[in-house]
């Protein structure tokens, strides 16, 4: 399977932006997470057997306001700095207006014109995912056409192909839903991958920090590079379930 992430260069208001508002974090703490994350799913796929490709958006599909500098390189800096110079990325520019049509360009690309047997999308905001999600989704798409990774608020973390779907507005709100009634209405199968939380609203926030507390409760060490910088930001779920700070 190839592994297809897609990755904004990292830029203040660019990337996780509604942390800053919805939680402790600011600005600046909420691009160095989205930099842990993507170096946490990045690690995660070059542990399985996927292969890895970063589909990084260019000053064509970039907001107005970030135009400026050279995304193909900070992406590039990002995922090399996680994986050391020798690991075997490919790095592809995003092509469409939309994400639907981002990602569904890459997804036909790959399966029509390459000839991948399958192909992943796996949200660079999910660092709990692991090498057995990734593998169990690829051996799960030998059996569905369509194997999608539910996530927090109706979200999706991943969605894989083994055929083409049509993907107009395919990642309307709510994703799941959208994607699995799309897939449907093609008459292909869908199956579903374990439910994991994204780190790109506060309500997945949430979860991923729980999630990391009861990782180190258990002594199963995981998604290091997010681990260590919630840690030293402080950041914990109080006990009314909200964020805070240490």
């Amino acid at each position: 399977m190839i592994v297809v992430v897609p990755v904004d260069p990292p830029r203040d208001g660019l990337v996780l932006s509604s942390l800053a508002d919805g939680s402790p974090l600011t600005e600046a703490e909420a691009v160095s997470l989205y930099e842990a994350a993507v170096a946490d799913v990045c690690w995660a796929v070059a542990q399985s057997g996927g292969d890895l490709l970063l589909n990084y958006r260019d000053a064509e599909t970039l907001p107005e306001d970030h135009t400026d500098g050279d995304p193909e390189a900070e992406v590039r800096a990002l995922a090399l700095d996680a994986l050391g110079e020798d690991a075997e990325i490919r790095f592809e520019r995003q092509v469409g207006s939309s994400r639907a049509a981002r990602v569904g360009n890459t997804v036909t690309h790959l399966l029509e014109r390459e000839g991948a047997q399958s192909v992943g999308v796996l949200e660079p905001t999910v660092p709990l995912v692991d090498r057995t999600e990734i593998d169990g989704a690829a051996m799960s798409l030998r059996r569905h056409e369509v194997v999608l990774g539910p996530s927090t608020e109706g979200s999706v973390y991943f969605a894989g192909f083994a055929e083409p779907i049509d993907f107009t507005d395919a990642y309307a709100t709510p994703e799941l839903s959208t994607l699995a009634r799309r897939t449907s209405d093609a008459g292909l199968g869908v199956g579903f991958a374990p439910m994991l939380p994204t780190v790109a609203t506060p309500a997945g926030l949430r979860a991923t920090t729980a999630g990391l507390e009861a990782r180190r409760a258990a002594e199963r060490p995981g998604a290091e590079a997010t681990a260590a910088l919630v840690d030293e930001l402080g950041i914990t779920v109080g006990e009314g379930g909200g964020l805070e700070r240490e």
